[in-house]
C-alpha cells in the first residue's frame, strides 16, 4: 500500500529538507544492513513537556488504564479490562515535524478526542527521509521523543512506527533495528504510554521471514521493558492476516497488524479479519485509510463505517492515515493549510470531518 504514496512523500521531503538542514544528505543506499557505529558522546535533549490534569473523556487514557497487555487476543489494561485506542499517525516523521508541539497534541487529545498518536519514521527513502539510508538518525530519534514526551504529557498512548514500506523486507536493516529498539526500550522502560510497532508493511517476502526478524526483535525490546506490547506486521503490506494465523509467534503482549483502505479493501478482508479474529488473532489496525490504497481517489465512506462497525465490534483499536496536509485525499487536513494547530472543522478535509464524527461517535474505554 501507498508505493505511490511513498514516493511523493520521499520528493517532499527532500525539498523540505533544503530549508531544515541546509544540502540534504546523499541518496545513496547501503547495500548491507551491517551495524552503526552509536556515537558514546550524549545528544541534547529537550526537557518532558510539564503534564497536563488527567483527560477524564471516558476513553482509554495512561492515567486510568496504565500499562496495557494483551489477555485472551484482546488489548487490555492493567487490571485486565478491554480498552479501545483510536488514534492518528503522521506522515513520515521529518516531514511532521511541525505538527509536533505542545498546541496540536493537547488539541487531538482534549478536543478531537484522539488517545493514540503514531510516530511514523520511514526507514529507507530520498536523504534525510530515510532513518537506514543516511538519514540524520540524531533527528528522527529526538523527534521520536519529542513525540512520545508530547502524548504523554498529554494522557495519551503513543505508537513507535519502523517504518519499511519501499525496503519491503524487515530483515534488510536488521542490524539498524536492533540498535533503534534497543536504545528506545531502555529510554520508555518505565513509561506506561509506548507501544513499539516493528515493521509497518512488509511486502515481497513470505511470513517465515518476517516471523525471524519478529523473533530477533522481540527479545532486543523485552530485554529493556520485559512487558511493553508489540505489534508486528505481516506480508502484503500487512494484509496476510491467515499466514500469521497458522503460524503464531511464541510470545506474551503481541499483537499483528491489520492495514487497510476502504476504497480498495472491502468485504472479503472484513471477513478474514473477522473470522481470525474471533479464532483468537489478536489484532490493531496501526495504520488505514478512508481511500483507495494509493492514498488517492476515490473515498468510500461507507466502506469505512462497515470497517468501524467491524472494528467496534471486535474490540480491535485503529489509527488513521494521515493527520497531514498532504495534498492527498488521506489526508485529514485540507491541502496549503499553513498552520498547525487551532483547526476549526472547516480546515479539515472530507477524511478529516469524517474522523472528527467517528470519534465523537466513540468515547467508550
Amino acid at each position: 500500500m501507498k508505493r505511490t504514496l511513498a514516493l511523493v512523500l520521499a520528493l517532499l521531503t527532500l525539498l523540505g529538507a533544503l530549508s531544515a538542514c541546509g544540502s540534504p544528505a546523499p541518496a545513496d543506499v547501503p547495500a548491507s544492513s551491517s551495524p552503526v557505529e552509536v556515537s558514546e558522546e550524549p545528544q541534547p535533549e529537550e526537557a518532558p513537556f510539564a503534564a497536563v490534569p488527567a483527560v477524564d473523556d471516558g476513553r482509554a487514557r495512561p492515567s486510568l488504564c496504565g500499562p496495557l497487555c494483551v489477555l485472551d487476543g484482546k488489548l487490555c489494561d492493567e487490571s485486565g479490562e478491554r480498552v479501545m485506542l483510536r488514534g492518528v499517525s503522521t506522515n513520515g516523521l521529518i516531514t511532521a515535524e511541525d505538527f509536533l508541539t505542545d498546541e496540536l497534541f493537547r488539541e487531538l487529545s482534549c478536543d478531537v478526542g484522539v488517545n493514540l498518536v503514531r510516530l511514523a519514521m520511514y526507514t529507507y527513502g530520498v536523504g534525510s527521509v530515510g532513518y537506514c539510508t543516511n538519514g540524520d538518525k540524531d533527528r528522527h530519534k529526538q523527534d521520536i521523543i519529542r513525540g512520545v514526551e508530547l502524548a504523554r504529557a498529554h494522557d495519551m498512548y503513543v505508537l513507535i512506527d519502523w517504518h519499511i514500506l519501499s525496503d519491503g523486507d524487515p530483515n534488510l536493516y536488521l542490524d539498524e533495528a536492533k540498535l533503534f529498539f534497543a536504545e528506545m526500550a531502555e529510554r520508555f522502560a518505565d513509561y506506561d504510554n509506548v507501544l513499539y510497532e516493528i515493521c509497518n508493511e512488509p511486502n515481497g517476502v513470505d511470513w517465515p521471514a518476517v516471523k525471524a526478524y519478529a523473533g530477533q526483535i522481540i527479545p532486543v525490546i523485552r530485554e529493556k521493558a520485559p512487558d511493553a506490547v508489540v505489534i508486528v506486521g505481516n506480508p502484503d503490506w500487512s494484509k496476510d492476516l491467515a499466514a500469521a494465523a497458522a503460524d503464531p509467534l511464541d510470545f506474551d503482549n503481541i499483537l499483528y497488524t491489520l492495514h487497510f483502505y476502504s476504497a480498495t479493501h472491502g468485504q472479503e478482508l472484513r471477513e478474514l479479519t473477522e473470522r481470525v479474529s474471533r479464532a483468537g488473532l489478536p489484532l490493531f489496525v496501526t495504520e488505514f485509510g478512508v481511500t483507495a490504497a494509493s492514498g488517492g481517489q476515490p473515498r468510500d465512506l461507507e466502506s469505512a463505517d462497515a470497517w468501524i462497525a467491524l472494528l467496534e465490534q471486535e474490540n480491535i483499536s485503529y489509527c488513521m492515515w494521515s493527520y497531514s496536509a498532504a495534498p492527498e485525499a488521506c489526508s485529514a487536513l485540507r491541502s496549503g493549510l499553513h498552520r498547525y494547530s487551532g483547526f476549526a472543522r472547516e480546515d479539515y478535509s472530507p477524511t478529516g470531518q469524517w474522523l472528527l464524527d467517528t470519534l465523537s461517535a466513540h468515547r467508550t474505554k
